[in-house]
């Protein structure tokens, strides 16, 4: 199998290093500093609390320039989510009539109302917060689409380089379930190449619950500074968390989308991991841009669509939107 990994970041790296010891043939999209340390040393993975110098290494094809890759057997995306819609288009040498796209990134992918039961017969419209314009699925097939939910951390610390942090878990499945055997074989690659993958008939369950537990306290983090714990302890912060969470779960209820649990549940949940610095504070942190519209964007967007009331979440978005506005993310 001919892969490419587009983005050598925290996770792309990660599972582009799996799928090489797996036996696929593997390259990785990058550019810049990233793409010239590729080159010149491999992927690098410190693993766990080892010391920066105990790492292990996989040569790997680097380029910047998907013609130069060509026509590919999977397309791996591995990016932030709101870099996709300004790549997309050049994504487009890769991308063959039987090429499988996964989506390994945060928030809703850009195929995730296709096919959804609670959308009911129609074609839907794309969502424009991650397809804007519907620029995102022009180049790549919802029909031939893959979901792959990261339940692990890891940081990059430094170009080429990344450490693993706690987890192990990935779920895959298909869009469609004309894909549902290609995504087993998916799972199982990512199995030999050393992850706990497993295969699923309902991805987009298990990306939607995955995403409601992160809706508030990435935002709600952001804008405090505030790890979890903090948000948590704070009786306000926290009914806000609760608020945002309900009124994701009316949507997800229109949309026939289950989480398993009650808000507090999930909350509950949250709180048992403690004092950390979800994803988004961490890009503020950094001075990265942030993942806005997957991650919170889309339920304003959802809730207009489907006549459903979200003032805190909208309340929430316009002070992220400012947050990242005022400081160039």
């Amino acid at each position: 199998m001919r892969t490419t990994v587009v983005g050598a970041g925290a996770i792309g790296a990660l599972l582009a290093t799996a799928l090489a010891r797996a036996g696929q043939q593997v390259s990785v999209l990058a550019r810049g500093e990233t793409l010239s340390a590729v080159r010149a040393h491999g992927l690098r993975i410190i693993a766990g609390d080892a010391p920066a110098e105990t790492v292990s290494v996989q040569a790997i094809e680097a380029s910047d320039d998907a013609a130069a890759l060509g026509e590919q057997d999977v397309v791996v995306l591995a990016l932030k989510s709101q870099a996709l819609p300004a790549l997309a288009a050049s994504l487009r040498p890769m991308i063959g009539p039987s090429t499988l796209v996964v989506s390994a990134m945060n928030g809703l992918p850009w195929w995730f109302l296709q096919g959804l039961v609670g959308m009911g017969a129609n074609e839907p419209e794309p969502l424009e917060a991650v397809d804007p314009g519907g620029c995102v699925s022009a180049v790549l097939p919802a029909a031939r689409a893959i979901g792959c939910v990261v339940h692990l951390s890891s940081a990059s610390v430094a170009p080429g380089v990344v450490k693993r942090g706690r987890g192990n878990r990935l779920i895959v499945g298909a869009a469609h379930t004309q894909c549902a055997s290609a995504a087993r074989a998916f799972a199982h690659a990512l199995a030999q190449g050393g992850f706990d993958a497993e295969a699923t008939d309902d991805i987009r369950t298990d990306i939607w619950a995955k995403l409601w537990g992160n809706m508030n306290m990435n935002p709600l983090s952001a804008l405090t500074g505030s790890t979890a714990d903090r948000l948590l302890d704070d009786p306000f912060t926290h009914a806000l968390a609760l608020r945002m969470m309900e009124e994701a779960d009316a949507i997800g209820r229109r949309l026939g989308l289950s989480t398993g649990m009650s808000a507090p549940q999930r909350v509950a949940v949250t709180r048992e991991l403690g004092a950390f610095k979800t994803s988004m504070l961490q890009d503020v942190e950094a001075g990265r841009p942030l993942e806005i519209d997957p991650i919170l964007g889309v339920f304003p967007e959802l809730g207009r669509r489907l006549g459903v009331p979200t003032p805190f979440c909208d309340v929430v978005l316009g002070l992220l939107r400012q947050r990242a506005a005022n400081s160039g993310l």
